[in-house]
């Protein structure tokens, strides 16, 4: 497995040094200033590779730039509206940059309007650590109260709904604007943000694609970039629904296996394949993540190792982000089942035998409590998060490891 990490570039507060100081060997990142549908030019390409190249001091890093994370699909691709087509043939130019820059690997997801949805990015826990928390009621009281979407309440049980009028009372003015923006937060450090009005004309123009529709769309969109992706030697890898439920009344088609299934049988190519996140898809309980790696493991080209704490036992719920081996996912048994992968790989003679990996998320421990870098993505904390994962690792690459069997 290639331990990755993911950076934002040169404003990210975690920095190349520490990245080499945490052993990561290679990089994460994306032209994140770039406006989502926008063509991504060979030359910005390039100057975001020579960034990364040296660290504080000048000197070579040593690192490169290994996986895209993410060239974003627009709302209007989603969608199919609007500037679709000039997007999608702005997104087909990007990879043809990106392959003739030395990355093969391209991570994406297809979330209508938000990207991760949290109603908490630095939420306390005993032991003074922060984390990002999902918290049902919460995000209830947005949608019902603060959105003020038109029928939210068929969308909640009479408990729920009255939970988040309880959550809303209970809040300030100055607590109510907190929870807005960190519903609308988006996706990480990209040029974008979205306001309340943003988000309502979205949900109004969705109100029209049913998920059959995006899913449909989804599929026009592979049947447009996996091939020509395939041409150029790159591995496309669709992010999971974050959470992995439906909210706002939007669509969600990259939840469950089945979700992926489907997407991988609409369109049969080693060029379209899964990021698979186990945070996403452990929020969920009937995901069986290790069962997904061997089931689905050929296409996995890039892995996400995080974990959650599911709060309630339903499909939709509230959640927080864990230590890497202490939410609800079995990490150890995910870890097994990716190397059995790797394993397979390197016997048939695949050349992507070794996934990349980063250690997604992760607590605000320490000096992570004053640095305030990007929510979910501190320095320490993703840090001790990888050495748990590279003890797992190589506990169970050890040749020891059979004889305790």
């Amino acid at each position: 497995m290639r331990q990755t990490w993911r950076w934002f570039g040169p404003q990210d507060l975690v920095t190349i040094d520490d990245m080499l100081q945490a052993g990561a060997e290679g990089v994460v990142t994306a032209l994140h200033h770039a406006p989502v549908g926008a063509l991504w030019t060979a030359q910005e390409i390039v100057r975001r590779q020579e960034e990364l190249s040296l660290t504080r001091a000048g000197n070579p890093s040593g690192l490169k730039w290994q996986v895209v994370e993410s060239l974003p699909v627009s709302e209007d691709i989603k969608k199919q509206k609007g500037d679709w087509r000039e997007h999608l043939e702005n997104y087909k130019v990007s990879l043809r940059h990106i392959a003739e820059a030395g990355i093969d690997v391209v991570c994406y997801n297809f979330m209508p309007v938000l990207d991760w949805t949290r109603t908490d990015l630095r939420w306390k826990l005993p032991t003074g650590a922060t984390c990002m928390r999902f918290n049902y009621a919460d995000f209830a009281a947005f949608d019902l109260f603060i959105l003020k979407r038109s029928g939210a309440e068929k969308d909640y049980p009479e408990e729920t709904v009255d939970a988040a009028k309880d959550r809303h009372c209970a809040m300030n003015d100055d607590q109510r604007a907190a929870l807005a923006r960190n519903v609308v937060f988006g996706l990480p450090g990209a040029a974008e943000g979205f306001s309340l009005d943003d988000i309502r004309m979205h949900l109004a123009e969705y109100e029209a694609v049913s998920e059959d529709r995006l899913r449909s769309n989804f599929i026009d969109f592979l049947g447009e970039v996996v091939p020509f992706a395939e041409e150029l030697g790159l591995r496309l890898c669709c992010h999971p629904d974050d959470p992995p439920f439906g909210l706002l009344g939007l669509p969600r088609v990259m939840s469950t296996e089945n979700d992926y299934r489907t997407i991988m049988d609409a369109v049969r190519s080693p060029a379209n394949g899964i990021t698979l996140c186990t945070g996403s898809l452990g929020a969920r309980p009937d995901n069986d993540l290790p069962g997904m790696i061997d089931r689905l493991g050929e296409r996995i080209h890039f892995l996400h190792l995080r974990n959650v704490k599911r709060e309630t036992g339903t499909v939709r719920g509230s959640f927080h982000e864990a230590d890497h081996l202490d939410g609800d996912t079995d990490m150890v048994a995910v870890i097994a089942a990716v190397l059995r992968e790797e394993r397979r790989r390197k016997a048939d003679g695949r050349v992507d035998w070794s996934i990349p990996m980063r250690p997604d998320h992760g607590l605000d421990i320490l000096d992570d409590l004053e640095r305030h870098a990007q929510p979910g993505y501190p320095a320490i904390g993703r840090l001790k998060g990888l050495a748990e994962l590279r003890g797992i690792i190589t506990a169970l690459s050890h040749p020891v490891e059979g004889l305790l069997a």
